[in-house]
């Protein structure tokens, strides 16, 4: 991923193929530029909610049964 980790998808899709963790940058600017260190907080919450929910559509439950099978070969 060399544009970074925006959101929860992009989290996932770096988790799937075994990163053990991300570095979330981006985002976290952005919040503190317009909400300062409420913003920080909101974006990390937000991210989270997009992880949960993209993981749900994967049928996951825990980041720990992520995996690359979550993947349609030929489509990523």
């Amino acid at each position: 991923m060399d544009y970074g980790i925006r959101s929860g998808q992009n989290v996932l899709k770096a988790v799937a193929p075994g990163a053990k963790g991300t570095y979330i940058g981006h985002a976290f600017l952005y919040g503190l530029g317009a909400m300062g260190e409420q913003g920080v907080t909101k974006a990390l919450e937000i991210i989270h909610k997009e992880l949960d929910l993209t993981m749900a559509f994967c049928g996951r439950t825990d980041i720990k049964a992520v995996d690359s099978g979550i993947f349609v070969p030929g489509t990523y």
